[in-house]
Formats: structure tokens, C-alpha cells, sequence
């Protein structure tokens, strides 16, 4: 992912380097997933390479994506679905049609940590609108 991006952005390996204040000898060596890099690096690649610094990490620590994905049963469900069967907290917010197909979209652009943080999501868009 890391030479894919670096590509799209026309960047050498010498001038990520440059960049994050390492060697282009050691971008060639996460290239090739031969180095494992610190939380630091991963945060100055993120901003260099213009990406998500979550999707590096995760790249970086794959067992964390399945710790956090598993609930001991494997049946874990996405802050999504959770919001999405809550008929009371819907109600209780009076979320209308219209509003529960926004906030699938924002859903679908990356991960919400949890329920309440479509309520706030969708507060934030009510007041923008005047609502």
C-alpha cells in the first residue's frame, strides 16, 4: 500500500525518506514488509502520503484488526448495525427516512466508533441545515 501510494503521489523512495527524516533504504524495507515501523513513522507517512493513518496502522498491526473485530464469538456487529436495529434511539431522536439513508453513506465512507456517534454526526448535519 505504501509503494502504491507513494506512486500515485509521483514520490521517490528517496524523497518519502527525505520527508519522514529516515533512510530510503528503510522505505524499501516497509515497501517489501521487511520492517515493522514505530506509531511515529506511521503517523509522518500517513501526512506524506495523504492517507488515513488508521488504514497504515492497521496495515502495520493486523492482529489488532481482528481483536478488535472479535467479541470472543465472532459475532461482532458494526456501530452500524447496532444504530441501525435501535428503533428506540431512533425514535427518541426522531431520525426520519431521510436522515437514517445519510447517515448510512457516512457509515459507508469509514468506521464510527459507535452508536452515539451517529447522533452527534447527525446533530452536527441538523444544525448546518437549520433544522
Amino acid at each position: 500500500m505504501i509503494r502504491e501510494r507513494r506512486r500515485e503521489l509521483n514520490l521517490t523512495q528517496r524523497e518519502v525518506a527525505r520527508r519522514i527524516n529516515t533512510s530510503t533504504a528503510y522505505i524499501g524495507h516497509l515497501e517489501a514488509d521487511k520492517r515493522h515501523p514505530s506509531d511515529k513513522i506511521l503517523g509522518r507517512l500517513a501526512e506524506v502520503l495523504q492517507t488515513d493513518g488508521r488504514d497504515l496502522y492497521f496495515l502495520a498491526n493486523p492482529h489488532t484488526v481482528e481483536m478488535l473485530q472479535s467479541d470472543g464469538h465472532g459475532l461482532n456487529l458494526s456501530a452500524w448495525d447496532e444504530f441501525r436495529r435501535d428503533s428506540g434511539l431512533r425514535r427518541s431522536h426522531r431520525i426520519k427516512k431521510d436522515e437514517m439513508e445519510l447517515l448510512e453513506r457516512v457509515a459507508a465512507m469509514g468506521n464510527v466508533p459507535g452508536t452515539r456517534d451517529f447522533i452527534y454526526i447527525l446533530n452536527t448535519i441538523r444544525y448546518a441545515l437549520g433544522r
